[in-house]
């Protein structure tokens, strides 16, 4: 048992309670017990008691979007826009292998827990020719760090000579995508209750992949009970593309090809008009924004605002690292809110919503806000204990306000089911300057691979 005390906490719950001073306490379980004002009730003197003075709750936050992988190519392309960015980046990770899939992966899932994130996705869609299995390569990184992990199987079908985007040499046969994908929900997707992994399906864009293998792709999720993921209305490009290509606009294609729904969440949705949003909201899609990434590549920002006030369930996700460079879920809180001001006004998003997308956002994109996302009894005990009292934070009366319009903020401890993953703002379950390492090394052996 783990009892916490003296904390502000903000629940993030459908009330939205918050204590000025309360106690979140955890079972052997891994599961929230208690939550509410003032210290905890009597509790088992084998207890762990954790004082939270200075410091505030919340629920850990959900990465509802990311490219694990992009870790070892972070720096390059800086002023291109994402076509370009595409283009130049495609050649070098054709020499991409497991092991650099690994390093990768874990010094990016180990930066995302210091930054508070207890649950992450990634979307892998790059699979070189060789027989290496990159999807296992980041499984076996996220157990390593103990974050929670949903990533997602992705695919390109639709090569250069084909009209695509994507080198032919990175592509993958629509029915070879297919198998594999099939065999990964086989081998890792845990439904349980609690699960540490679950896979979900993820054909990765519509200029890299035929409508074929979407229309088969949402099938095959369906019937195997997984939830359907791809990037779309990232930017003007593909707006552009999907009209020339197919008559229509991105949603309506993905509308067509039986990519809305519940069961789906779609990375970006920067480029939606009125009805594309009435869609979204209609079907129970949801969409993960990444306001730094499409900030880096200059590809617009999302309407949140309007589809928040739409009913669409939105997330936050920080994108794949060679197009945000920085990493940090828990600085995307306060990027989200700039983004959505200096689209709207100084009112178009307030802190507590941009704490809500990266939390029950994301658990809402990722289909397990019933179990994360929220300080609730019964839910999981993925909890971010963030220090608040220090220089940075002087004079911020309001907690949630300090964690979000603040630098930065140190994690006390950060608990995934009830373990320790980072306490004291140090990664507590693999070596940090070992990842560091290991993904420099990596790095410098990709682009020795690329020249």
């Amino acid at each position: 048992m783990i009892v916490i005390e003296n904390c502000a906490v903000a629940t993030v719950d459908a009330a939205r309670t918050e204590y000025s001073v309360g106690h979140v306490v955890i079972g052997d379980d891994g599961r929230i017990t208690a939550v509410g004002a003032g210290r905890a009730d009597a509790v088992d003197r084998s207890a762990r008691l954790v004082d939270g003075t200075g410091c505030l709750a919340t629920p850990g936050l959900v990465n509802a979007h990311h490219h694990l992988y992009q870790w070892v190519t972070r720096g390059l392309a800086q002023q291109s826009d994402l076509f370009g960015w595409l283009t130049t980046l495609y050649p070098v990770w054709a020499g991409l292998d497991a092991e650099m899939v690994n390093a990768a992966a874990a010094a990016g899932l180990g930066w995302l827990a210091l930054s508070g994130c207890t649950t992450s996705t990634d979307h892998h869609y790059v699979f070189p020719p060789g027989g290496d299995d990159p999807l296992a390569a980041e499984i076996e990184a996220a157990r390593l760090v103990g974050l929670r992990f949903q990533p997602c199987r992705g695919s390109m079908d639709l090569g250069r000579s084909a009209g695509g985007l994507p080198p032919d040499s990175l592509v993958e046969r629509t029915e070879a995508a297919l198998l594999a994908t099939e065999t990964a929900i086989d081998r890792y997707h845990d439904p349980s209750p609690g699960s540490m992994l679950r896979i979900s399906v993820a054909p990765c864009s519509p200029f890299s992949v035929t409508s074929t293998l979407m229309r088969e792709s949402a099938a095959l999720a369906r019937r195997r009970g997984v939830r359907l993921h791809t990037h779309l209305a990232e930017t003007a490009e593909e707006e552009q593309y999907c009209r020339a290509t197919h008559g229509c606009t991105p949603v309506e294609y993905a509308e067509q090809l039986g990519w809305l729904g519940d069961d789906v969440w779609l990375a970006h949705g920067v480029h939606l008009d009125d009805p594309a949003l009435d869609r979204l909201a209609a079907t129970g899609t949801a969409v993960a924004h990444c306001p730094s990434s499409n900030a880096r590549l200059g590809a617009g920002t999302a309407r949140v605002p309007e589809l928040l006030a739409a009913g669409v369930p939105v997330g936050l996700g920080v994108d794949g690292a060679a197009s945000q460079e920085a990493g940090q879920l828990g600085a995307e809180l306060r990027q989200a809110l700039y983004a959505a001001r200096l689209r709207g006004g100084p009112a178009a998003l307030t802190a507590r919503q941009a704490l809500a997308l990266g939390t029950v956002g994301g658990a809402e994109c990722l289909g397990r806000a019933d179990e994360i996302g929220s300080l609730e009894v019964g839910k999981l005990a993925d909890v971010a204990l963030w220090r608040l009292d220090g220089l940075g934070h002087a004079g911020i009366d309001d907690p949630v306000a300090a964690l979000v319009l603040g630098p930065p903020a140190p994690l006390a401890l950060l608990l995934v089911g009830g373990r320790t993953v980072v306490e004291h703002a140090e990664l507590r379950t693999a070596d940090a300057e070992t990842l560091a390492g290991q993904a420099a090394r990596a790095h410098r052996r990709l682009l020795a691979l690329a020249d």
